[in-house]
């Protein structure tokens, strides 16, 4: 096997001029191409373009539909949300009512049983109040 020797600067530059001429040659030799062919490329390019636009004008479409939808959705959400506190406010303030009436009424018959107590039966009660303060007073 003979040893590599290290080409000259003017073979690689003649190497070089053979390859560019090669590939010349190669280009030239091509057949040209039909403008009808180019024209057919065109059209189909052009109609992949706008095949692409429109999908992505139907993304950006749907996109924009679906950020629509979850946006009413929450604001459904939080109106109702709005109604059920609206609605438990109001029973609360029903149900305060209602105490403060039952309450009103057992004063007003407790006040009436007292008017029809006689002296043993206010002196009775007394009796009971005050063993009951002794009783807590007893416990401490």
């Amino acid at each position: 096997m003979p040893a590599f020797q290290n080409p000259s600067f003017q073979e690689r530059q003649q190497a070089a001029a053979r390859a560019r001429s090669a590939a010349l040659a190669k280009y030239k030799a091509r057949p040209p191409i039909d403008e009808s062919v180019i024209a057919e490329r065109a059209a189909r390019r052009a109609a992949r373009e706008k095949a692409e636009a429109e999908k992505r004008a139907a993304a950006v479409l749907a996109k924009e539909a679906a950020a629509r939808a979850k946006e009413e959705a929450a604001e459904a959400k939080h109106e109702q949300a709005r109604q059920a506190a609206a609605a438990a406010e109001a029973a609360e303030q029903a149900e305060r009512e209602a105490e403060i009436q039952a309450m009103a009424d057992a004063k007003a018959r407790k006040r009436e049983e007292r008017l029809l107590w006689t002296e043993e039966d206010r002196k009775a009660a007394r009796d009971a109040r005050y063993a009951a303060r002794k009783a807590r007073q007893g416990r401490r």
